[in-house]
Parts: structure tokens; sequence; C-alpha cells
């Protein structure tokens, strides 16, 4: 029903628009008496056998909801509602920005993909809070954060310490995101010296807290294979508990849509060989010492199944999701269940 009657419908109007339409009506229909009920047991698939225990946390199934999707932690229980294993929020920074000028979010239908340049728009970390604090452990929540475009890269650290510290108590897990394409010199973070130093700071404070939190990196899908190398060494060296590969890419090779040069970031379908890649080369080169989370392109049950098999440990959802609906969820819980 959604890819036949609604997606049509949805896709007549601007892409941010909609999105936020889409938050209220969710919003909305899962305050309606029996909504919920029918809603879990039209796309939750509840079975133990996708149970899954990674960096130490038990997730009730391996697929999972990208940042970008809940910024501001607004819609978390419904989402998990649709049939999500977990929830990543963000990405968030210390202080409220509105990101970048519209329009920033473009749909490329013809290759299944989306152009975002929406610039770590959110309302601040502490506006999340508050809504995490009613969270109660229903839902496994990653924290996704970033710094403010403001800051400069040498006071980059502190933006990320202030996001971690005020997020702490209410996030499973913890996602350093310096791979976005449309935050200013950002992916300059990425470089060898300036990322052990940021996850260094991070695994220190961590380190401080009774119970500690996994650290995650969410990795470009344009490094190359020296970078990638080196995005071992530093996972390694700082023992920090994994990494989020792929982030959206800056190539538009093979682009057909019209809005194929809009800037920005580019998820969808056009990643979904490169991502995967991407896990192979790093499951393979470091001979799976450390969890990954492959996302990129998953628009099936085969993308998501390949994805697993080339080392990924779960699988996360954002532009399938929005081109495939809910029932994406549902067929790939199934499909791992039959293999």
């Amino acid at each position: 029903m959604y890819k036949q009657l609604i997606r049509p419908f949805l896709f007549n109007f601007d892409p941010e628009k909609i999105h936020y339409f889409t938050f209220s009506f969710l919003r909305k229909s899962f305050k309606v008496p029996g909504m919920a009920s029918f809603l879990k047991a039209k796309y939750a698939v509840e079975d133990k056998r996708l149970e899954r225990e990674v960096f130490g946390l038990k997730f009730k199934n391996p697929v999972g909801l990208a940042a970008g999707f809940d910024k501001d932690a607004k819609l978390y229980k419904e989402l998990s509602g649709l049939g999500f294993g977990f929830v990543e929020i963000g990405t968030l920074t210390p202080k409220p920005q509105a990101g970048n000028p519209k329009k920033r979010l473009f749909r490329l239908k013809e290759d299944q993909a989306i152009i975002n340049r929406m610039g770590f728009n959110n309302e601040g970390v502490e506006a999340a809070v508050e809504r995490l604090k009613k969270n109660n452990g229903d839902v496994l929540i990653g924290g996704n954060i970033g710094k403010n475009k403001v800051t400069p890269n040498e006071e980059a650290v502190e933006d990320y310490k202030i996001c971690f510290e005020a997020l702490f108590p209410y996030v499973d897990y913890f996602v350093v995101n310096v791979s976005s394409p449309n935050t200013p010199n950002l992916r300059a973070l990425q470089d060898k010296e300036p990322l052990t130093n940021l996850l260094n700071t991070l695994k220190q404070l961590n380190a401080k807290k009774q119970n500690q939190k996994p650290i995650l990196l969410k990795i470009a899908p344009d490094l190359t294979d020296s970078q990638l190398l080196d995005i071992i060494e530093i996972v390694q060296t700082t023992k920090i508990d994994g990494v989020i590969a792929t982030n959206t890419t800056i190539s538009r090779e093979g682009l057909q849509s019209e809005n194929k040069g809009e800037m920005g970031g580019l998820s969808g379908k056009p990643l979904t060989s490169r991502s995967t890649e991407v896990i192979k080369f790093l499951a393979e080169k470091s001979n799976r010492s450390f969890p990954i989370i492959g996302v990129g392109g998953i628009h099936s049950a085969k993308d998501a199944l390949e994805k697993l098999e080339a080392g990924a440990s779960l699988v996360q959802l954002y532009t399938g999701f929005i081109y495939e609906g809910p029932q994406l969820i549902k067929d790939i819980n199934q499909a791992i269940l039959k293999e």
C-alpha cells in the first residue's frame, strides 16, 4: 500500500515539508486507539532468533534507523513501533542551529536517491535530552553527535564533549560524526591526528563513568583504501567500540536525475555497492576486530543481507525507508530468519 498509494502522494510535495508532515501524521496515528498495536502487528517481527548482542548491548533485531531522520528525538517511540530494533537520533550539536538555507533536500526519483545539504539543523542537545527523559529504556537509542557550524575545527573537541556529557544518561551508544559533507571543513576531522585526539578525549570522559557507553565512529564512503587503513589503526589504537559505514557521498557517478548537480551528500541506491565495499574492506583488513554497522543504499532485504555477509553486525535504513516504507524493515528481518 505504501509504494502504490502513499509514496506517490507524498512525493508530490517538497521533501522537507513532507518530512515534517509525516512526523506529525505518525505521531497522531499512534494516538488513535488500537493503531499502535495494528502497526506493530503489521510490520514488527518479534523473534528471539533476531536478537543480537553487539558492543555489549542487546538489540531486539539488527535493523535500525540511521541518524538524520529523527534528529531531535521527537518520534523515536513511534518509529520503534514500526519494527526498528534501534533508533539513532541526531546529529545533535551543543547549540541549536537552523542549518543551511532552504531548499536543501532533493529527491532523485530515477536514481532512488536523495541529496541533502541540511547542515546539522537541530534544536540543540538539551532539547533532545528533555524528550529522551521519557524513554524509560523502551527504545534502544544511539546518540549521533557533531559540532556547531560556527565552532572552528581547533575547538571542535569541546562541542563533542558537551554533547557527550549531556546525552550520556539517556542514550545507549554514541556516534561521532566527522563525515557529513554539509558542515564546512568537518571532514578534515577525519584526518589521523585530529580524529585520534577527538576519540581519545571522549574515551577518557567515558572511562570516568560508572557504566561506560560504546563509542562508534561514522565514516564517509569517499575515503581511499589508505585512509580506511588509517581508520582501522585509529579504531584499534583508541579502542573505540566500532564503526558505522557509511555516511553520504559527494560522488555523483552514474546519476540520471535532473537534481544530480545539487550540492550536498548523496544517499540511497547509488551508494549500495560502495558502502558494502567499505564494510568488506574494514572487516577483512581488521580481521573483524571491531563491529561494523552497515548503512547506505539498503532498499531491499538482499541489500541488507549483502552488508551482513560483508561483515556488518547490524544495519541501518534511511533513504530506503523513505522509498520502500516500513515493509522494508519486516522484509529484512524475515529474510534474516530464513538464512
